[in-house]
């Protein structure tokens, strides 16, 4: 008569999130926040290639400079715009396209035969990238609830962090290997990946 308290009630109402979450989560998690390891990545990872990309292709003073910051110009600059689109379309085909784009930009680059070709690949890098990044975040934002998601937001940024670091380092390894264009095709294949890897794990 007088018994308020319900233990089957209590017991249950925690585990209803956890129930209905996607068993996937963190697969796209760890897939999301390589794309934006990869993304940010190429800021940096350019640095080292400068001295043999600019003696191959004969890049001026100027073309030196903008090899560096057109592909951080443009991804900072459109970023609102990819997050717009990507509220108005959808996360998962912004982030597909996005990845497109980038990976199609990467070996442009990366065959570069002159400063038009080696600039314009890097601009579309830099758009490919500005739509990817918000809405691969604002698709962990949705996937994730609670406290895992503050720990998913961790994750992605740390990541991206860690990016930024190793790019001196990656692209030392890859110009001193392989050559200065590999800066740029390593992310040919790793956007293929990427891309059926997020179709099969994203929901439409």
């Amino acid at each position: 008569m007088h018994e308020t308290h319900h233990p089957v009630c209590d017991t249950n109402e925690p585990r209803q999130p956890q129930a209905s979450a996607d068993p996937r989560r963190w697969t796209a998690l760890a897939v999301l926040s390589l794309a934006q390891f990869m993304l940010i990545l190429d800021l940096t990872v350019v640095n080292v290639a400068l001295p043999d990309l600019g003696a191959d292709l004969d890049l001026s003073r100027t073309a030196f400079t903008w090899t560096v910051s057109a592909y951080g110009l443009v991804f900072g600059g459109l970023l609102l715009l990819g997050g717009r689109l990507a509220d108005i379309f959808g996360t998962r085909p912004i982030i597909l396209t996005g990845l497109v784009i980038f990976t199609l930009a990467s070996l442009i680059t990366g065959l570069a035969q002159n400063e038009p070709m080696l600039l314009g690949g890097r601009i579309a890098q830099g758009a490919g990238a500005a739509l990817l990044s918000p809405a691969a975040l604002s698709a962990i934002a949705s996937i994730f609830h609670g406290v895992e998601r503050n720990k998913a937001l961790s994750v992605w940024a740390s990541l991206g962090g860690v990016g930024f670091a190793a790019g001196v380092l990656i692209g030392g390894l890859l110009t001193a290997g392989p050559g200065w264009r590999w800066v740029f095709f390593i992310n040919v294949p790793v956007g293929i990946v990427l891309l059926a890897t997020i179709r099969a794990l994203l929901p439409p």
